[in-house]
């Protein structure tokens, strides 16, 4: 009887079953391994596994065996453990730039580098399936298409959207392009944005990278912006990633609550003790109105108190949204 074609894959399937199939509780005989083999259309001896298995483990698969008569070959280790995935899976399922389908898909791919066992315990990300999220399908095209321009070194056009009444994005500047030279990417508050020098305002701008469509990389060398960025410290000043003046603040809180402002701005601010209690702390942001609105959220221990034109806009934002209600 003709061996079947899959004959000379025997050892690439050997390598998918005890991937698929096999974890430190669930070993599989060499016997088991040769009736699941049938299920491809493939033979096999047991003797024949051993030889096998031996190659993959020369090749570097971390197959252990288990000793016993409830013993057999297992997967060691992966290229990920499973908190691993988890952790990923959920940051993928909550993050709101990458749309549903996309978010199904990468799941997906994830799960495929546990074994079978482990998908119910990979099926924790489904609390979050009804978080919001994004509807931009092609984002992962425009970030790569960005770091490609960045990697060359060279501008970019594309158009700029915002969202409608009729909840679509529609192009602003009636679909006028776009023309910056980009400086890198940021993460901040669960979405995208593309840092990017505007020669002809002559100053960084910040787009939202689910709202830019139509990426085209243009064959001009990127300008520099006219001050150096700090990149490991600038996304700290920047509060949801509206431009404004670049300042020192001074604030002012009881000591106890230090630990605010360094998860806010980080270990480099200055700190002033003011008296036994209370301390004054100096770090640079830029002024908007989200940086009014977090100092406003933070609640009354913590205090705007320099430079005065700060406080007196500080007044204004709290004076006109107290109108409101």
């Amino acid at each position: 009887m003709p061996k079947s074609i899959n004959q000379k894959l025997k050892i690439m399937y050997l390598k998918d079953i005890l991937y698929k199939f096999s974890d430190e509780d669930h070993p599989m005989s060499a016997s088991l391994i040769c009736d699941i083999l049938k299920d491809y259309d493939i033979e096999a001896e047991r003797k024949s596994i051993y030889s096998d298995i031996t190659l993959l483990a020369t090749y570097g698969l971390d197959i252990m065996k288990l000793n016993g008569r409830e013993g057999g070959f297992f997967m060691g280790s992966r290229e990920f453990e499973l908190a691993e995935l988890k952790l990923l899976i959920d940051a993928v399922m909550s993050s709101k730039f990458i749309t549903r389908r996309k978010s199904d898909q990468l799941v997906k791919k994830l799960s495929s580098f546990a074994s079978e066992y482990d998908a119910d315990e990979l099926k924790r990300q489904l609390y979050s399936i009804n978080r919001i999220k994004g509807q931009n399908e092609s984002i992962f095209y425009t970030v790569d298409d960005i770091n490609r321009a960045i990697r060359n070194n060279c501008k970019i056009e594309f158009k700029y959207c915002e969202w409608t009444t009729e909840l679509k994005l529609k192009p602003k500047k009636n679909g006028s392009l776009y023309k910056v030279s980009p400086i890198t990417l940021i993460w901040d508050d669960e979405y995208y944005y593309l840092v990017a020098y505007d020669s002809e305002a002559e100053i960084v701008k910040h787009y939202r990278v689910d709202k830019i469509k139509d990426v085209v990389i243009v064959s001009q060398k990127r300008d520099k912006p006219l001050d150096k960025l700090d990149m490991s410290s600038y996304s700290g000043k920047m509060f949801g990633m509206f431009g404004g003046k670049k300042v020192t603040v001074g604030l002012g809180c009881p000591k106890d609550k230090i630990g605010i402002l360094i998860d806010r701005f980080g270990s480099e601010i200055k700190i002033v003790e003011k008296d036994d209690t209370e301390i004054k702390v100096y770090s640079e942001v830029v002024l908007s109105p989200q940086f009014y609105g977090w100092i406003a959220s933070v609640g009354p221990a913590i205090r705007l108190i320099s430079p005065v034109e700060a406080v007196d806009e500080m007044r204004e934002f709290l004076k006109k949204n107290l109108e409101n209600y």
